[in-house]
């Protein structure tokens, strides 16, 4: 049995090896060491040819990681809230203070065969994949492919754009109603469009904004950035907020809360929505 891992190539400005690109790509394989040696022992293949660490890259392509199968990954009985599931794809709860994965026992991804349905088709996956990531302290709605076939055809609608995504946060600070930040993170363009649900007066922030936000690109820690670079800072962020700013024990105040796609086994549009942590619900009753 094979562990199995796809990676959908966005666009790229200008050719690049194989080895080059896709050492910090995969779970399975987190090094551009570990993907040379991988390359070379015939585990990966692009557009489902053999590939070589000469293969060149131009956008677009698929890369697929097949690494045979051993005994010795961890699973994690840590219970999971399942919002959806059948026999190609799930969505799940992401606690807080947990990685998505990663090489530490305690990841979500650990904690899958624990909490989903074995599925049925041929190209089951020995472990559930996440399609995409949330930071540690975030929680929220996290979508998983069960199958080799699911993780390839999840993967090319986020990468087409094709999945909407909407998060719930607490900001700090006087802010406008509603706006769209367009605003480069890491070079890359990103876009975050936001409307203030309520605010309240707090003695020790001064004001604290329930916020819904829609995330329209997906750049690492963007949304935490985008309102720290406007003068609000999510409540409880010790990377990009202010000193001092946060309440004790209660972590990022930071909830995806909906994903909304069309289910490409179906054909029907599929909403999944996460209950707000009961933390957001002490601020704002």
């Amino acid at each position: 049995m094979l562990q199995v891992e796809t990676h959908l190539v966005t666009d790229l400005q200008s050719p690049i090896r194989l080895s080059d690109y896709a050492g910090s790509k995969f779970r399975l394989v987190p090094s551009r060491k570990g993907m040379k040696k991988a390359i070379d022992k015939g585990w990966v293949t692009v557009n489902g040819a053999l590939a070589t660490t000469a293969t060149l890259l131009s956008g677009g392509e698929t890369i697929e990681l097949q690494i045979p199968f051993g005994t010795n990954r961890p699973q994690l009985e840590l219970p999971l809230e399942v919002l959806f599931e059948d026999d190609f794809l799930a969505v799940v709860n992401k606690p807080a203070g947990i990685e998505v994965s990663g090489n530490r026992k305690r990841t979500v991804e650990n904690a899958l065969p624990f909490n989903l349905k074995t599925s049925t088709q041929e190209d089951v996956l020995p472990f559930p994949e996440a399609i995409h990531r949330l930071d540690h302290p975030t929680t929220g709605i996290l979508l998983i492919g069960k199958t080799r076939n699911a993780v390839s055809k999840l993967n090319e609608l986020f990468a087409k754009g094709k999945v909407n995504k909407r998060y719930t946060a607490v900001t700090i600070g006087q802010m406008p109603t509603e706006g769209t930040l367009d605003l480069a993170v890491d070079g890359k363009n990103a876009m975050t469009e936001y409307r203030v649900i309520e605010s309240v007066d707090s003695e020790r922030f001064a004001k604290l904004n329930l916020v819904d936000v829609v995330l329209h690109t997906g750049r690492r820690h963007q949304i935490r950035k985008h309102f720290a670079h406007i003068g609000n800072p999510i409540l409880g962020d010790q990377l990009y907020g202010l000193d001092g700013l946060i309440l004790k024990g209660k972590g990022l105040y930071l909830h995806a809360s909906s994903l909304s796609f069309k289910n490409p086994f179906t054909d029907e549009q599929l909403t999944v929505d996460a209950p707000i942590p009961k933390k957001f619900n002490k601020l704002f009753p």
